[in-house]
């Protein structure tokens, strides 16, 4: 018989009964269980910094983009769609993939470390979400009425 955790929440000894389906954190109770997931909750959210650029001022296309990156741009409506797609959103919930992203952010070689991501399937499932929200396949193989 399995030995009773300590509560990841409440402390309480040897009371958890429950997991967390997306995480395995132990917890004893239900309003053990709506802290926890009120705790996840914030812990995935981007911190407030990432939505700043370094003057402060929230990010526009000028900050990320150079002259030469012009024929890599993305209209910024297009953008916004990224934002709104509940599957992108929904993989962007996987700590892992998380975790990637978090690293690339932060690389000096982004080239090298992009390629090595493109062998790893969460993420090239990510970009491929990415993609088809950027830019849809076009219809092939459909006749004209």
């Amino acid at each position: 018989m399995r030995s009773a955790r300590p509560c990841g929440v409440c402390q309480a000894a040897e009371a958890a009964k429950y997991r967390c389906p997306s995480c395995a954190a132990a917890y004893c109770s239900v309003p053990c269980c709506r802290t926890h997931k009120g705790e996840a909750r914030e812990a995935l959210a981007p911190p407030a910094a990432l939505l700043l650029s370094p003057t402060g001022s929230p990010w526009s296309v000028e900050d990320i983009l150079t002259e030469d990156d012009e024929q890599d741009r993305v209209p910024l409506q297009k953008l916004k769609l990224l934002g709104e797609s509940e599957e992108l959103q929904g993989l962007l919930l996987n700590p892992h993939l998380r975790q990637l992203l978090l690293i690339l952010d932060q690389a000096e070689d982004k080239s090298s470390l992009m390629k090595k991501y493109m062998q790893e399937p969460l993420f090239v499932e990510f970009a491929d979400c990415c993609l088809r929200i950027v830019e849809p396949p076009e219809k092939e193989n459909i006749l004209p009425e």
